[in-house]
């Protein structure tokens, strides 16, 4: 099937995986497998040039503080093994063992695998034996100190960082897709709607959004892809980052610490928010 006979939903499924946004970075993984990435890299977090067959990237850290400011990258191979370039203080970057992973999520120094098997594996500074026990686990997100995962029935787990009840999903059912940002989680239902958890400022109104086949996480703010191929934002928006009311023709979104970043059905990638350190610096990018 080409992507102009997918519908909306099904093209997002495989858009998502094209596009990642952290916290000063953003990555974009071109149809040849190989990636590229603009912003800061001073832990090394945009060295992905070398990197060949890939089908996924992840971007850690999605928090703005000031001692948050190095981030990590990570790219999924079609062999099932994982790339990791930038911050490794913590051993985030320590992926090299993992084996048969079909998914990849990044968080504030630690790092999330899907086997192809639905378990979990982990690295970094993440300790939580719940992880260990999941199984038939088919998608995962991370927050700054939170993992979400959703079971093959589509209900939810999370672990974590619950001090504002972001991992409070136990009640979700019929789940699509999920999104973790620094104090919440959002999920997407099978219908197009929006479930969210945690605080509530950084996601309030999104519970009556429709039609959405995809979203995202930032910092204080979360976004939707509509059906239409328009894109509809919640939360704070100190930086503009949810200034994207005008964006058209999207089929898959990312979204930063305090930026957030769309990819164009023509392969070109949008972006509004901050751009202190270039992470928006797209406008050359062609990723199909």
């Amino acid at each position: 099937m080409t992507w102009q006979m997918m519908n909306s939903k099904e093209l997002a499924t495989i858009t998502q995986r094209l596009l990642a946004a952290g916290r000063r970075h953003t990555v974009g993984l071109r149809k040849d497998g190989t990636v590229v990435a603009v912003g800061a890299s001073t832990a090394g977090e945009c060295r992905t040039s070398a990197w060949r067959d890939i089908t996924e990237v992840a971007a850690g850290n999605v928090h703005v503080a000031r001692n948050t400011g190095k981030s990590h990258t990570l790219g999924l191979r079609s062999d099932g093994l994982v790339e990791a370039c930038g911050w490794n203080k913590h051993g985030q970057c320590k992926v090299q063992d993992w084996r048969e992973i079909v998914a990849v999520a990044a968080g504030w120094r630690f790092s999330v695998g899907l086997r192809s098997d639905g378990t979990v594996v982990t690295t970094g500074r993440f300790a939580s034996d719940s992880l260990a026990r999941w199984r038939k686990v088919d998608k995962l997100t991370c927050g700054d100190w939170h993992v979400a995962v959703r079971i093959s029935d589509g209900t939810v787990r999370a672990s974590g960082n619950n001090t504002c009840g972001q991992c409070e999903v136990h009640a979700w059912r019929e789940i699509e897709f999920l999104a973790a940002g620094y104090l919440h989680t959002i999920g997407l239902t099978v219908d197009g709607k929006v479930q969210a958890t945690g605080q509530s400022e950084f996601w309030r109104g999104c519970e009556k959004w429709r039609e959405i086949v995809a979203v995202a996480a930032g910092s204080y703010h979360t976004v939707g892809l509509t059906a239409q191929g328009t894109v509809v934002a919640a939360g704070r928006s100190d930086f503009g980052q949810c200034d994207v009311s005008g964006w058209k023709d999207v089929v898959a979104i990312a979204a930063g610490g305090v930026h957030t970043v769309g990819l164009r059905s023509d392969g070109s990638v949008i972006g509004v928010g901050a751009n202190e350190f270039g992470q928006l610096d797209t406008s050359n990018w062609i990723l199909f």
